[in-house]
């Protein structure tokens, strides 16, 4: 008899046979019955072991092996309301593959130490089913980019170019030359446009920021576009767009992942286009009606846009920055004062997950702004090329992977959306 998946095992009638192997979760005794609850990918079902159905070893082996220990079982399946899926198995063979030493995390453990141990806190239920929400989010990501023609690239993480500004960039040697692991591929998508019009790549960045909110990692992964022909409208269309159509589907297709965490699906079905749209100088003014001290050309920071999308059940855009307060490869705008770009704000407060922008075409514009922050103009030759060689609209959005979880599966803190959190004093494990 071949292995199948305890999910399927769930779906088996009374009396039938199956076999499955896994973990075991939890474990009790009881005289001369053993109840174990095993584990794999696809669920938990619980295993009850009596002394008499199988050979003496293998009942020492049930009694000696602790939580975490790996498993073979074979049984017949019994209906019983009261087991986890509403079946157990009451087995006839049991086999240990693997024993396990006392498995230091229990109950209520602190943050530091469930951090100490990721790479054993990963096999709990809950980072389990966040994981595989983050794997659905990408394959409904991968399918919208195949239906709207956009092609995967694969661009390096090693640049000359501090494109989101030098302090908060990781900088080594390069064989003898100062380089740069990437805040952001968009620069290199850009040289790709030329050729493939549309493209889209998901590369890990890095952001040394000394910052220890909720919202922020040291290395996250990063989804990125860029779109030739396309101005900052349609990109806030496409935006929209994708959110939608990964929210949708997540919520159709992952409901069990959904609710195990605590989101209710629906919550993810009301997502669909238009998203609202807010002009900076709008928010800003809606910001000190709501009291808070803001005056234009200031950044928002959690509790603005938390306050921004007090009321609402989609995201919404933030459009049209000061010119001061976004980076050198965002377009101006026809006013001379902002730049147009657009910060996509999630709703319960769980903050900016894309920004996006129409992409300057001006030169001499971007090498002015780039001698105010200090740049090493000479890095920045081959980008300016773009512009010099049939240079057309585009536009462009970055997503931040770990900040959209963190909204679709209604996380506390974004180090659970990722495996191993790369924090500010934390690379270990």
């Amino acid at each position: 008899m071949e292995f199948e998946k305890i999910k399927n095992a769930l779906k088996k009638k009374e009396g039938e046979r199956t076999k499955i192997r896994g973990w075991i979760y939890r474990k009790r005794k009881s005289g001369k019955i053993i109840f174990v609850v095993i584990r794999d990918s696809t669920g938990i079902i619980q295993v009850i072991i009596e002394k008499n159905k199988v050979t003496e070893k293998e009942f020492a082996d049930a009694k000696k092996a602790l939580i975490e220990s790996s498993v073979e079982v074979e049984g017949i399946i019994h209906e019983d309301e009261r087991a986890p899926g509403g079946r157990e198995i009451h087995a006839t063979a049991f086999n240990v593959v693997g024993f396990a030493e006392e498995f230091p995390i229990t109950e209520y453990q602190s943050v530091e130490f469930l951090l100490d141990n990721r790479h054993l806190w990963l096999r709990s239920r809950k980072m389990t089913e966040t994981m595989k929400l983050k794997a659905y989010m990408l394959r409904f990501i991968r399918e919208w980019f195949d239906e709207n023609d956009f092609w995967e690239v694969t661009p390096s993480v090693i640049t000359m170019n501090a494109a989101e500004g030098g302090a908060t960039v990781f900088s080594f040697d390069y064989f003898g030359q100062e380089a740069y692991l990437s805040q952001t591929a968009q620069m290199y998508l850009e040289a790709l446009i030329f050729s493939l019009e549309r493209v889209w790549s998901l590369t890990p960045s890095f952001r040394a920021e000394k910052s220890r909110t909720r919202r922020h990692l040291i290395e996250y992964w990063h989804l990125e576009a860029e779109e030739a022909w396309v101005r900052n409208e349609e990109n806030m269309k496409l935006q929209e767009e994708m959110i939608s159509y990964v929210c949708q589907n997540i919520a159709k297709k992952c409901k069990e992942q959904l609710e195990f965490v605590g989101r209710n699906p629906e919550d993810l079905m009301v997502i669909e286009p238009p998203f609202k749209r807010i002009k900076y100088r709008d928010a800003i003014k809606i910001l000190q009606e709501k009291g808070f001290d803001i005056q234009w050309g200031d950044d928002f920071g959690a509790p603005h846009e938390r306050a921004l999308v007090e009321g609402e059940d989609k995201p919404i855009f933030i459009t049209n920055f000061p010119v001061e307060s976004k980076a050198f490869y965002m377009k101006i705008a026809p006013d001379g004062k902002t730049v147009e770009c657009a910060d996509m704000l999630a709703p319960e407060g769980y903050g900016e997950i894309i920004g996006g922008s129409e992409r300057e075409e001006d030169i001499k514009s971007m090498i002015e702004r780039l001698k105010k922050e200090g740049a090493n103009i000479e890095n920045y030759e081959w980008y300016f090329d773009l512009r010099r060689y049939g240079s057309v609209p585009h536009s462009g959005f970055g997503l931040g992977m770990e900040r959209l979880l963190c909204w679709i599966a209604k996380l506390e803190h974004i180090r659970d959306a990722t495996p191993f959190p790369r924090l500010l004093r934390r690379a270990y494990p």
